[in-house]
C-alpha cells in the first residue's frame, strides 16, 4: 500500500447504516462501560453495614436530590414547587425528563432508585450508539470510528498526574481537583454519576447530525426532526441549545463562505430548528426574570464554584485528546478543501471554545459535549496525520503483518494513554464508599425519621435541619427543606449560617424563635451532624417538643400558635 492510501480518510458523503460488526461493537462497548460503571453502586449496596443505609447515590448528592424532589413533585402535577427552600413560591417549574421518570415510575410502581438505575443504563447505551453513529458521519474507516468512539467515551484527561502528585509531592493534596472530577466533558465519569448530562450530550449529537444528513440530502425534514430533538432536549437541559444554536449558526456561515453564496439550506434548517425548540429557552428565561425564588436560584449559580476551566487546566481536564486535537489542527482554510463534515466538526471544536467563556452563570454547560469534536479530531490528528507523516519519513517499520499494525498500534497507545484518570475515578469512589460516611450513607434511624416526617407530616410543612439530612428532605418526605442546595436554596450561604448559630450553646431563644416564625418552621430534624453543630441543648427547649425519638436521630415540634 502506498501513503496515499494512508491520507485523511474523512468521508465525502454521510450514510446511514450501520453494519452487523458496528452494532456488535456499539453494544459491547455499552455494556462493559455500563457494567464497570455500576461497580461503586453495587459496592455500596453490599457493603452497608447493619446500622447504616447506601442511598444509592456515588457522587454529587446535593445536586441529585435536587432532581428526586423534581421527580417526586411531577408524579402529582405538570408542575413543580421548589421544596428545596422554604420560601413561597409558585408551581412554575417543569423538566421533561424528571417529568416523564416520574410519571412512569408511578406507572409502575417503581421507586426513584431504581427508576435512576434504570435510566442511567438506558441513557449510558443511547449516549455510546449516538457517538459511534455521529462518528460514522466523519470517518470512512470502521477502525477509526471505534477508536475515537473509545476515545470519546471512556477517556478523563490528565488528572492522574495531579493525583501521583498529591501522593508524591504536594503532601496530601489534590492541586485542581475540578479537574480531575468535573463532568460534562468528560463522558466516563457522567456515564457512572451523571445520566441526565449523557442523555443531554446525545440529544446534540443526534440534533446536529441529523442537520449535517438533511443537508447532504437537502430534505428539509430532518431539520424538522433536529427541531424535535432539540425542543426534547430543551425541556430537559436547556443550556444545551446554546451549544446547537451556536454551532449551526458558525457552520452555516463558514459553509456560505465556502460556496460563495447564502446556504440557504442551512438557514432554512436553522429557522426550523430555532422556532421548535426555543419554547424551552424562552421559558427559562421567563421564571428566572418574573420569578424572584427562580431568578436567585440562577444567580446562586456562582455557589457551585465551577466555571469553564482555562486552557492550560483544559489539558488536565480533557487531556491528551485536547493536546493532539490542538498539534494536529490544521485549520478551516482553504474552506474549498473542507468538505461538510470536517467543516462541521471543526466549527463546533471552535465554537464550544469560545462559548464556554460567556460571562454567564452557567458557562460550564456551554463545553458540555465537547469532548466529541474534541474526541474525532484528535483520532483524525493520530490515524490521518501523524501515521502518514510517520511512515512517509521512514519510521514504520514493514513486517510480515505489513503497515497496518502500526497504524493500529498507534491508536491502541492512544486508548492506553486516556484511560489512567478513568480508572483512577472509578477506584476512587468505590475507596470513598468504603468510609461508609455521610452523605452516600445514613443511618437507619435517620432514614427512619425521614420516613416519619413523610407520614406525619403536610407537604406544605418547612423542616429544620443542617443541610446533611436537609438536601433529602424534599425527595424522601414532600416538606420543604430549610437548608438543602447550594441554588435551589433561596439565600444559602446566609441559611447556612442561621442553622450553625441555631445550634450553638450561646445562642439566645429570642433569636431562634424569630427564625421560626420568619420561615414557618415546622419541625427540627436533630441528627449527628446537627449535634456537632454546637452544644446546644434541644432537649429543653421551652417551645420544642419530641414526636419522635431514636438513639441517633430525633424530631421536635415547634409548639407556636404563629408557625402552626
Amino acid at each position: 500500500m502506498s501513503v496515499k492510501d494512508y491520507a485523511p480518510q474523512v468521508k465525502q458523503r454521510v450514510t446511514r447504516w450501520l453494519n452487523p460488526s458496528e452494532w456488535r461493537f456499539v453494544a459491547l462497548l455499552a455494556i462493559m462501560l455500563l457494567s464497570i460503571t455500576a461497580l461503586p453502586y453495587l459496592f455500596g449496596y453490599l457493603s452497608a453495614p447493619t446500622d447504616q443505609v447506601f442511598m444509592g447515590l456515588v457522587f454529587n448528592v446535593s445536586d441529585h436530590t435536587q432532581y428526586f424532589s423534581w421527580y417526586r413533585e411531577f408524579q402529582g402535577g405538570f408542575f413543580a414547587e421548589n421544596k428545596l427552600t422554604p420560601e413561597v413560591n409558585d408551581l412554575v417549574f417543569f423538566n421533561l425528563l424528571w417529568w416523564a421518570l416520574g410519571k412512569t415510575g408511578l406507572i409502575t410502581g417503581l421507586g426513584v432508585m431504581w427508576m435512576y438505575q434504570l435510566f442511567r443504563l438506558f441513557a449510558g447505551f443511547i449516549f455510546v450508539l449516538l457517538v459511534y453513529w455521529f462518528c460514522s458521519l466523519y470517518f470512512e474507516r470502521e477502525w477509526d470510528r471505534r477508536v475515537s468512539t473509545l476515545v470519546i467515551t471512556c477517556g478523563s484527561g490528565l488528572g492522574w498526574i495531579l493525583v501521583l502528585m498529591k501522593y508524591t509531592l504536594t503532601n496530601g493534596e489534590l492541586l485542581f481537583p475540578l479537574d480531575v472530577y468535573r463532568a460534562g466533558t468528560n463522558s466516563f465519569l457522567s456515564i457512572m454519576a451523571f445520566p441526565h448530562f449523557v442523555m443531554a450530550n446525545s440529544l446534540v449529537l443526534l440534533s446536529i447530525g441529523l442537520v449535517l444528513i438533511g443537508y447532504e440530502r437537502e430534505r428539509l425534514r430532518y431539520a424538522v426532526f433536529a427541531g424535535v430533538v432539540a425542543f426534547i432536549l430543551g425541556w430537559q437541559h436547556a443550556y444545551d441549545l446554546i451549544t446547537i444554536y451556536g454551532v449551526l449558526f458558525v457552520y452555516t456561515a463558514l459553509e456560505s463562505l465556502k460556496e460563495r453564496k447564502i446556504s440557504w439550506y442551512l438557514v432554512k434548517s436553522c429557522l426550523v430548528v430555532g422556532t421548535l425548540s426555543c419554547s424551552a429557552a424562552i421559558y427559562s428565561v421567563y421564571i428566572t426574570t418574573a420569578y424572584p425564588v427562580w431568578k436567585t436560584v440562577l444567580d446562586q449559580f456562582t455557589n457551585a464554584g465551577v466555571f469553564t476551566a482555562d486552557p492550560f487546566h483544559m489539558l488536565i481536564l480533557i487531556g491528551i485528546p485536547f493536546i493532539l486535537a490542538v498539534l494536529t489542527y490544521d485549520g478551516i482554510v482553504p474552506l474549498y478543501k473542507r468538505n461538510r463534515g470536517d467543516l462541521l466538526i471543526k466549527s463546533w471544536f471552535l465554537t464550544s471554545f469560545f462559548l464556554g467563556y460567556l460571562p454567564v452563570n452557567y458557562q460550564v454547560h456551554l463545553t458540555n459535549c465537547w469532548q466529541v469534536p474534541v474526541g474525532i479530531l484528535a483520532t483524525q490528528g493520530v490515524l490521518n496525520r501523524i501515521y502518514p507523516y510517520l511512515r512517509s519519513n521512514g519510521f514504520v517499520v514493514v513486517t510480515r503483518w505489513g503497515v497496518e499494525w502500526f497504524r493500529r498500534a498507534l491508536s491502541l497507545l492512544l486508548i492506553f494513554l486516556i484511560l489512567p484518570t478513568s480508572i483512577y475515578l472509578l477506584t476512587w469512589r468505590i475507596y470513598d464508599l468504603n468510609r461508609h460516611d455521610y452523605p452516600y450513607f445514613l443511618f437507619r434511624d435517620d432514614v427512619e425519621a425521614l420516613n416519619w416526617l413523610e407520614e406525619n407530616n403536610l407537604q406544605t410543612d418547612v423542616i429544620f435541619s443542617a443541610r446533611t439530612l436537609g438536601q433529602y428532605i424534599p425527595a424522601l418526605t414532600g416538606s420543604k427543606a430549610f437548608l438543602s442546595h447550594w441554588a435551589q436554596t433561596v439565600d444559602f450561604i446566609e441559611k447556612t449560617e442561621m442553622v450553625n448559630t441555631f445550634f450553638e450553646s450561646q445562642t439566645d431563644d429570642t433569636y431562634r424563635m424569630n427564625l421560626i416564625r420568619e420561615f414557618g418552621i415546622d419541625y427540627i430534624l436533630y441528627s449527628e451532624t446537627e449535634g456537632a453543630l454546637g452544644s446546644y441543648d434541644i432537649s429543653n427547649s421551652p417551645f420544642l417538643i419530641e414526636v419522635f425519638s431514636r438513639p441517633r436521630t430525633k424530631i421536635y415540634q415547634v409548639q407556636n400558635s404563629e408557625s402552626e
